[in-house]
């Protein structure tokens, strides 16, 4: 959505999207374990694109949701956190583990561009078959490919090759 370019937070337009999306991951967050067609739903309404098989255990919080595309057969599990205002990919069959941050949105080095409450963000993709051990935090612009291992509490701040532990 805005990757690479600056914004503010408290734009009216991200208000409302963001709004949006916290409605629906509310819905999400209190769903029970017998309610997987309504998680599903949910989920289908929230994210860009979400692939056959697709689980995540709540409780979950994104950004915008529209903006994040998640691949066949991928699990995220309890506390997953996508800050997605710049984009988020995820491939087929990755495995997310516990208290995992994708968090695409920065704030300029410049204080006073700070103190201005200007922002960015950069996209992340997760590539398919990629395993983020719990705790991980993958910052903006990171691109893991495809087989590769993230281990615990791991602070992923550029690019990894695929298939890399």
């Amino acid at each position: 959505m805005l990757a690479g370019q600056l914004f503010q937070a408290d734009d009216p337009e991200i208000i409302v999207d963001q709004l949006r999306s916290q409605d629906l991951v509310d819905r999400f967050n209190v769903t029970g374990n017998a309610e997987t067609d309504e998680r599903s739903t949910i989920l289908t309404e929230l994210f860009g694109s979400v692939g056959e098989g697709v689980e995540i255990r709540p409780t979950f919080r994104c950004d915008l949701g529209f903006t994040t595309h998640i691949g066949a057969r991928t699990f995220v599990n309890f506390g997953a956190v996508f800050l997605d205002i710049g984009g988020i990919t995820i491939g087929e069959d990755v495995q997310i583990a516990t208290n995992v941050q994708l968090l695409t949105s920065t704030h300029p080095i410049d204080p006073a561009r700070r103190l201005e409450k200007w922002e960015s963000a950069e996209p992340i993709t997760i590539g398919d078959n990629v395993w983020l051990g719990a705790g991980v935090i993958v910052c903006p612009g990171v691109t893991i490919g495809d087989n590769t291992v993230i281990g615990a509490g791991s602070v992923v701040t550029k690019d990894v090759q695929a298939d890399v532990i």
